[in-house]
């Protein structure tokens, strides 16, 4: 049997863009966007998580994170299933926002190409929803997953992919 797995995630926004990694499923040949982000180790609260992510997959320091909501996420990554609860927050850096929109960054630890994605993409961006949390899609931030959407009895159809 699986895990649930706590990560968390962070959105920097500038000029109408979103910082986001790269994926590719393979299985269900679909390319899409990720938050930038990764697993909440023991002891270690959701923000502070965020920081070293930062640190680690980009090494950039964070000046700012501000909790957007958590979704919980149940997908199908490459034909394997998981379950994450996602604790999304939106991330202020100096450091990127000195990288001009058009430059391409590399997660450290596993090479995946991370840009500035304009907000309206149309290439799926996971985990689902993530984005409808930033103010700027001109939506209210949410602080929780609604309840009816958590404690629905039908089963939900694996559609997002996971963080790392």
């Amino acid at each position: 049997m699986g895990t649930i797995r706590n990560i968390a995630v962070g959105l920097p926004v500038r000029g109408g863009h979103v910082l986001l990694s790269e994926g590719f499923d393979r299985v269900r040949q679909l390319r899409f966007h990720r938050a930038v982000g990764g697993g909440i180790e023991f002891g270690e609260l959701a923000v502070e998580a965020l920081h070293r992510e930062f640190r680690e997959e980009l090494d950039v320091a964070i000046d700012s994170a501000e909790p957007l909501g958590v979704l919980e996420n149940r997908f199908a990554f490459e034909g394997t299933p998981g379950h994450e609860v996602v604790h999304v927050f939106a991330v202020r850096s100096a450091a990127l926002d000195a990288v001009p929109l058009d430059a391409e960054l590399v997660v450290l630890d596993e090479g995946s190409p991370v840009r500035w994605v304009p907000l309206d993409t149309n290439v799926p961006v996971f985990p689902p929803g993530v984005l409808d949390l930033l103010p700027q899609r001109g939506r209210e931030a949410r602080r929780t997953v609604p309840t009816a959407a958590v404690a629905s009895p039908k089963p939900v159809t694996p559609t997002s992919m996971p963080s790392t």
